[in-house]
């Protein structure tokens, strides 16, 4: 009975709760980060092995092959194994640090994903800072121009945008450029050996890719913040500021905007990761040599290993941003610390 009161009795004002604090916190979101690393392990295991083809059958098309050889070539990538033995192989090759061998390329995953994950890289880097900037800017006019022309012409053509198909509006820009541009590839053949010729032609070949990223990227930036700051235009905080005799702009800038911010600044980590993995569409169309053109070329064969292992940087990637995300909210929210 006295347990039982010691324990309803309420904790006093300011005292931390058992198992909370900053530490406890950040331990939760590792070991929530860890099993979700370990399901997509799993989850990729099975899901290729459900994609139609055979690659044995696939790797031998158009040539003279008989039952013997193709036994041996089975065995040799390990398809002949029972389903069990594969994972467990795979398993234990993710634990030394091996990706596997490509079926396609006869070459380590892990040496295939390192050349390709520098132009995914470039790509959405590039993409993601000006869709930031550009979404950011927009947002923030069109919320506090509220109704205005700026406000329904931006609103729409973001809203447009943003229900695109990303491989349909790459299409469309080949069409409308008609040759302006590269259509493929990440460099000129042609291009000088020096560092200002390699940068200018990677430049010249990255504005279409980029600019079909960017159109969907800055759209939703645009219609997070503009909801963002839209909800904290009324705050009593703001009508404060103003009696105080603050410009409209001080307003917006010192107080509006930094609080409308904070799911802005999530989403920008929480997407970084999805756009990385969603490159597939737009690489695969316009031949740049990052990891999603790696997946499409690995989907063709099926070649098991190459998919595991981009699959996984791929997944992996979003989960460490929404790691990042959900540990970044709590330093700019004190709410979330308060907690």
């Amino acid at each position: 009975m006295t347990e039982a009161l010691t324990s309803a009795e309420p904790t006093e004002p300011g005292a931390r709760p058992a198992g909370g604090g900053t530490a406890g916190f950040v331990l939760r979101k590792l070991g929530a980060a860890v099993v979700s690393l370990l399901l997509v392990v799993a989850l990729g295991f099975l899901l290729f092995r459900m994609v139609p083809g055979d690659p044995v059958a696939t790797l031998t098309r158009d040539r003279p092959t008989s039952p013997e050889q193709i036994a041996q070539l089975r065995a040799r990538l390990g398809v002949d194994k029972p389903l069990y033995q594969q994972f467990l192989d795979y398993a234990g090759g993710l634990l030394h640090g091996d990706l596997g061998t490509s079926f396609g390329y006869n070459r380590p995953v892990a040496d295939l994903i390192a050349e390709r994950f520098g132009p995914t890289l470039l790509l959405v880097g590039t993409a993601t800072l000006l869709a930031v900037a550009l979404g950011l800017w927009l947002g923030v006019r069109a919320a506090w121009r509220r109704g205005s022309g700026f406000d329904r012409t931006h609103t729409g053509i973001a809203l447009t945008l943003w229900s695109v198909p990303q491989f349909w509006l790459g299409l469309l820009l080949l069409i409308a450029t008609h040759g302006l541009f590269p259509s493929g590839g990440m460099r000129s053949p042609d291009a000088g050996p020096g560092f200002f010729a390699q940068a200018g032609t990677i430049a010249y070949h990255l504005v279409l890719p980029c600019v079909t990223l960017l159109a969907v990227l800055y759209a939703q930036y645009m219609l997070v913040m503009r909801s963002s700051l839209l909800s904290e235009m009324d705050a009593e905080y703001l009508t404060t500021a103003r009696a105080k005799g603050l410009r409209d702009d001080l307003v917006r800038r010192r107080h509006a905007v930094p609080n409308a911010l904070l799911p802005t600044v999530t989403l920008v980590f929480l997407q970084f990761g999805m756009v990385v993995s969603g490159t597939v569409t737009v690489e695969t169309v316009f031949s740049w040599p990052g990891l999603g053109l790696l997946t499409y070329e690995a989907l063709k064969v099926p070649d098991l290993p190459l998919l595991q292992g981009v699959f996984l940087v791929l997944a992996g990637s979003v989960i460490v941003m929404n790691l990042i995300a959900e540990l970044l909210y709590r330093v700019l929210d004190p709410r979330v610390r308060a907690r």
